[in-house]
């Protein structure tokens, strides 16, 4: 069981492993058709749903006519600035046209952009309106509108900024838009009456393609923009092949929108709502052999329509979204262990509140769960060391039953002669697998913490490493980590397995390296330090136990000779006495 149990662990570890290394699901190429902007012109798509063509060439209808009343006669842009962001804002439309992270930056050291501008003129921007009367939709997402309102001071940290739209023309057709940006957060409240003449109208309102972290650095294993939905507690994440079989959802929200590896922008808490779901795509530049960029965009029409939408456009930071709601951590995609992943993260940022640096943050931290597990690994190498001094006897046992069938009821004594092997010795089979078990949970739970948490997206470490979340530029953590597993591996009790299975479990260390080298530097760096501390820990239980008791099996034929007993030999004996 022992040595089963272990070879089943480390290829269950390396599957879930190689499984996010070698199967990303690859970006696809967009295909010419029709696309998404209401009111504007199309562009190149991933394959649109049935209809979709159709649909978005129906929709190319021109703004009316209508003479502005209110309104202004000049676009012009409206910057806001807040504590954590940078927003801009067109009053053509009035419509977001640029959403910058201050705290969060690209390739070129510059707030990062969640708004993909360069689709500004075939694609929705954010905050775009939606009604069924196609005409008056393009109207209201070209017409110049009034703004009004101040922009708060950045350093403020309790007054919000509100700003107010208004277009009105001689058609009877009115839109107010009013925008409240909190100061200290990445919250945007939204608030949008229409009317035409006495009738009021209820518009669905469009976030264009998302998340435009265009010019992020981004792995070949970061998630790709998908849809996020929340009802009823359960989250579901959907990726783009799934939305185009069913782009549209209406369920009771806790929240919907769309995420990637750390950003999301969501509109939360807004119940009972219909929400629509089309894929985009930003094109590669020209001559480039690089595929597209996916994208997502959505639209949501909330039953509930006489009061604001909330939405949260920013990190997928823990404390950001602990403060705002505690159920928003949900968002965060742990994995199954994320009851563990969350208090790991806090005692995490915790330490790293006391040092500054999350790559010594993980060493510490590393330390400290190594203390929390070493009496289960200490009883595990106990039980491993105790199976490896009974394995000479246990081969005798298998040995003489070996020619027996699985199926033949006299293989049943052998399990019996080895239990009762293991009692007289005081040897549970399970004592080194119960101790692993234990500790899985808690490795799976970290790896998790250290591939999605934001926290660690452009934290350096030291010198070469200067973004926890990208691969090591040189090689040089993973290359130590699999030479430490591989010293850990020599020097670890190999329990139940032959020399051939020995030396075919040498080779892990090498498929591990080959599969860290394109993994976070951060869990590179974890795995290095935990092998570093269990080889350190080896060999403190080694000098605790002593060197291992392996008693002196005589040879199968001399045993049988020994067995017969009372007959021939017995007579020799006698007889060479004499």
């Amino acid at each position: 069981m022992e040595r089963r149990f272990i070879i089943a662990a480390l290829l269950a570890f390396l599957v879930l492993y190689g499984w996010q290394a070698l199967f990303v699901r690859p970006v696809p190429r967009p295909t010419p058709g029709a696309a998404v902007e209401r009111g504007t012109a199309s562009t190149a798509t991933p394959a649109p749903p049935p209809g979709a063509a159709r649909a978005a060439a129906a929709e190319a209808v021109a703004p009316t006519r209508a003479a502005a009343i209110v309104g202004e006669a000049v676009e012009r842009d409206i910057r806001v600035e807040t504590r954590d962001v940078v927003a801009v804002f067109t009053n053509r439309g009035a419509r977001l046209k640029s959403w910058r992270l201050k705290h969060y930056l690209d390739e070129d050291n510059e707030p990062l952009e969640l708004v993909a501008g360069e689709l500004a003129d075939t694609q929705a921007l954010p905050f775009s309106l939606r009604l069924p009367d196609r005409a008056m939709t393009a109207t209201l997402n070209d017409a110049l509108y009034s703004a009004s309102g101040a922009a708060a001071d950045p350093n403020a940290v309790s007054t919000p900024t509100q700003l107010t739209f208004e277009y009105r023309n001689d058609a009877g057709l009115r839109a107010v838009k009013e925008f409240r940006l909190e100061p200290s957060s990445y919250l945007v409240s939204f608030r949008a009456a229409v009317t035409d003449g006495d009738q009021t109208l209820a518009p669905a309102i469009v976030w264009g393609p998302g998340l435009a972290d265009t010019k992020a650095v981004v792995s070949r294993w970061a998630v790709k923009p998908r849809a996020l939905l929340s009802s009823g507690g359960d989250v579901e994440r959907i990726v783009t092949a799934d939305i185009v079989k069913q782009p549209v959802y209406e369920q009771n929200f806790e929240y919907v929108g769309v995420d990637d590896t750390y950003f999301m922008t969501i509109a939360l808490g807004p119940g009972m709502s219909k929400v629509s779901y089309e894929p985009a795509a930003i094109p590669p530049p020209e001559g480039s052999a690089d595929p597209a960029r996916e994208l997502m965009s959505y639209s949501i029409e909330p039953a509930r329509r006489d009061g604001a939408v909330k939405f949260y456009v920013g990190p997928k930071e823990l404390e950001a979204l602990s403060a705002i709601d505690r159920g928003l951590v949900r968002a965060i995609d742990f994995g199954m262990f994320s009851f563990i992943v969350v208090p790991l993260l806090r005692t995490l940022n915790w330490i790293n509140g006391l040092v500054g640096n999350y790559g010594w943050s993980i060493v510490i931290l590393t330390a400290i769960l190594n203390v929390i597990m070493l009496p289960l690994r200490h009883r595990q190498v106990v039980s491993m060391r105790k199976m490896q001094e009974l394995q000479p006897q246990v081969k005798g046992i298998q040995e003489r039953y070996g020619k027996l069938k699985t199926t033949d009821p006299a293989k049943q004594k052998m399990n019996q002669e080895l239990m009762a092997l293991y009692r007289e010795r005081g040897v549970n089979p399970a004592g080194g697998c119960i101790p692993m078990l234990l500790t899985l949970p808690l490795v799976f739970a970290f790896y998790g913490l250290l591939t999605v948490a934001i926290e660690l997206r452009g934290a350096p470490f030291m010198g070469w490493v200067q973004d926890l979340s990208q691969p090591d530029p040189y090689y040089v953590t993973p290359i130590l980590m699999g030479a430490s597993q591989l010293w850990q591996q020599l020097i670890t009790p190999a329990a139940g397995m032959d020399p051939t299975q020995q030396k075919i479990m040498l080779i892990m260390p090498v498929m591990m390296t080959v599969l860290f080298l394109g993994y976070p530097s951060g869990v590179a760096l974890y795995w290095l330090m935990a092998n570093v501390f269990g080889i350190g820990q080896q060999y403190v239980t080694n000098s605790l136990i002593g060197p291992p008791t392996v008693p002196t099996i005589r040879p199968p034929a001399e045993r049988r000779i020994k067995r017969v007993g009372g007959g021939k030999t017995e007579a020799a004996d006698a007889h060479n006495k004499d």
